[in-house]
């Protein structure tokens, strides 16, 4: 097996806190929409990217990549994308104060976005095994459809 180079650990570790970060902002875009089905729907996204990073963490494991430290010195192409959907679900946390259900999943959308970005990255590393650029590009297949989704959902609720 090829050695793991510092980058592919980076992103696996970015792609980890990604989705860590999205299930949290899906948590909260479930608890501030008022439609119960969006509520169900956002609910289940949120489980979706909870399992994700799970699934990435058992990846890096079996590749010997070590998970991140909470010590904030992960560097790299990814590190800004993390932030920026960091702060994307942050701005989610102001949207779901008396905001109506477009504006919160306006907000979803946009978090998806940089994930997605993410994820792109990630894919076009050359260091990437096999069986991880064939779990990244499936979830990166998920979290585009549920872009999609959410897109429609946004437009029916105007």
């Amino acid at each position: 097996m090829a050695a793991i180079t510092p980058e592919t650990a980076r992103a696996f570790n970015d792609l980890v806190e990604i989705n860590r970060t999205g299930a949290k902002g899906y948590q909260e875009a479930a608890e501030g929409v008022t439609n119960p089905q969006l509520k169900s729907e956002l609910s289940r996204l949120s489980q979706q990217r909870a399992q994700f990073a799970s699934e990435l963490e058992q990846q890096a494991r079996s590749l010997g990549v070590e998970a991140p430290s909470n010590e904030g010195t992960i560097e790299g192409a990814l590190t800004d994308a993390a932030a920026a959907v960091h702060r994307g679900w942050i701005n989610l946390k102001s949207a779901v104060t008396g905001q109506n259900d477009s504006a919160i999943l306006g907000e979803c959308e946009t978090g998806d976005s940089v994930a997605l970005t993410a994820y792109e990255t990630a894919l076009k590393s050359t260091h990437l095994p096999a069986q991880a650029s064939s779990v990244i590009q499936k979830q990166h297949g998920e979290i585009l459809a549920a872009k999609n989704q959410v897109t429609q959902w946004k437009a029916s609720n105007r």
